[in-house]
């Protein structure tokens, strides 16, 4: 397997891995397929209608990308795959504190997951030439429970004060 660059500036796997896979351009950055929708359906206990009770993307950045500063309002477990490292940024749903989380491989004292609770904001960005993920949401992922921060004034300010840099991730 070659890991070197192509001429484009694209990783030569990552550009495997996205026709291999199937992958789209997704709407926050970087490129996806959903591969899993529960059949099975779960009423959340925040007023939600019903949701799959779990879906799962692959999902991929390579250097350069990121995944734009969102929130869902399910659980989110990303998972890294291949590649790597992988930098997530979490903000608090009241916007007073940001934490980074880097995902890497396994070691015996890490593991190349993490889970973003419910609500909180979340971004991404690859720190080598690419990272392969896997996100898995429960209850399911719907578009309804999805917004982008950049649509959030209150959030947009904290996030520029807090940390001003990571506004380049909107």
């Amino acid at each position: 397997m070659s890991t070197s660059a192509t001429p484009t500036g694209r990783h030569e796997r990552a550009a495997e891995l996205i026709q291999a896979l199937q992958l789209q351009p997704h709407p926050e950055g970087g490129h996806y397929r959903e591969v899993f929708r529960s059949e099975r359906e779960v009423m959340p206990g925040d007023g939600r209608a019903a949701r799959s009770a779990l879906t799962t993307i692959d999902f991929l950045l390579t250097q350069g990308q990121f995944s734009a500063w969102h929130r869902v309002l399910s659980d989110e477990v990303w998972h890294l795959l291949e590649g790597g490292p992988l930098r997530l940024w979490l903000m608090s749903p009241t916007g007073d504190r940001i934490e980074a989380v880097e995902l890497t491989a396994a070691t015996a004292r890490r593991a190349p997951r993490h889970v973003v609770p419910a609500g909180w904001w979340q971004a991404a960005e690859p720190l080598g030439p690419y990272a392969y993920a896997g996100a898995t949401v429960g209850p399911g992922f719907d578009f309804a429970d999805f917004s982008f921060l950049r649509a959030d004034a209150a959030g947009t300010k904290a996030l520029r004060q807090l940390r001003a840099e990571l506004v380049r991730l909107l």
